[in-house]
């Protein structure tokens, strides 16, 4: 089985309000792509990859006549994709869902939303003292975790959990001050994201359930400088730490054990303000023990650091054009 994890800039711009794909000339919000462009290069790349299913971070939202299923059973029908199922959860207000894109002969999936352990359900509030000033913070996610039951045609059963933590990027502030203040605020309330989403991580491992945890998490080590003043990323808090119960995902390790070294990347940013590219390591797949034990293998679909991509310029190209993300997968024998 394939699975892959996705963040498509801003997917919602490419379907008007009836959920149909606008392959034309329009204007995308990625800079020098048009609408025909940036949907052609998803069609590639989705069919490169091949996955039995995939993550969708950022998909088309739904709303009060937008929907995310038929926005993307749409895509799936005009590239004649075979993931043409969509599993969704708790719809959000940033027009920037979360959605499980699958291919029905290989694995069925259904929303299954938990609560427990110390961590209620991801569409509710999550009591933490952020600050340590001894007054109780109420959290909330903006783009609410999608939690999956999963039965492949095997038998075999797994959790899915879809996550694209909070920013830390101070948006709107001005002056330099703001800035420190608004990303310190920022990242306070990632971790505090980080913590309920590990607690739940922590009440399936307990129960000896297959975990896999795939998505944006918006951080990795050494990305900012407000880091030490939190002493833990939130990859490491979702990763967990022994002697307690850990995920795995090599690229998250490698990262960690090379902080000034060379790392790998799931991301591409222009930074405007210096004239060049910014690579970051954002997305992940993290799986279970018991799911590690299969051998199970990894790619970061890069257009520039896997030889592959880089070796099929039709391919390099799509990725390039159709998101600053790159998808990431997992094959493992399930």
């Amino acid at each position: 089985m394939r699975l892959a994890t996705y963040n498509v800039e801003w997917f919602d711009a490419l379907f008007d309000d009836d959920g149909r794909l606008l392959r034309d000339d329009g204007p995308t919000k990625r800079h020098g792509v048009t609408r025909g462009e940036q949907a052609e290069a998803l069609g590639r790349v989705f069919r490169a990859m091949d996955a039995d299913a995939i993550m969708v971070i950022e998909a088309p939202d739904t709303g009060s006549r937008r929907s995310t299923t038929r926005a993307l059973g749409a895509f799936a029908e005009v590239y004649g994709l075979r993931t043409d199922a969509v599993a969704t959860g708790f719809a959000n207000e940033t027009q920037q869902e979360i959605a499980l894109l699958y291919d029905p002969q290989v694995l069925v999936a259904r929303h299954d939303p938990q609560e427990g352990g110390g961590a209620p359900r991801f569409d509710g509030v999550f009591g933490i003292d952020l600050d340590v000033d001894a007054t109780e913070d109420r959290v909330t996610f903006s783009k609410p975790p999608l939690e999956l039951a999963v039965q492949g045609a095997g038998g075999r059963a797994l959790r899915l959990i879809g996550a694209h933590l909070k920013s830390k990027a101070p948006h709107g502030a001005r002056s330099r001050d703001a800035v420190m203040r608004l990303s310190i605020a920022n990242r306070r309330k990632q971790l505090a994201q980080a913590i309920w989403l590990r607690r739940r991580i922590e009440t399936h491992l307990a129960a000896g359930e297959s975990l896999i945890v795939m998505g944006d998490l918006n951080d990795g080590p050494g990305l900012d400088e407000y880091e030490d003043l939190f002493g833990r990323s939130s990859v490491e808090i979702v990763l967990g730490a022994p002697p307690g119960p850990v995920l795995y995902d090599p690229h998250a390790s490698e990262a960690l054990a090379s902080r000034l070294g060379a790392q790998p990347s799931t991301a591409r940013f222009f930074l405007k303000d210096r004239g060049r590219y910014l690579q970051a390591l954002l997305d992940y797949v993290m799986i279970s023990p018991d799911l590690r034990a299969l051998a199970p293998r990894w790619r970061i679909w890069h257009p520039f650091d896997d030889p592959q991509c880089w070796a099929n310029e039709t391919l390099r190209r799509a990725l390039l054009d159709a998101s600053d993300h790159f998808p990431v997968t997992l094959d493992i024998a399930l």
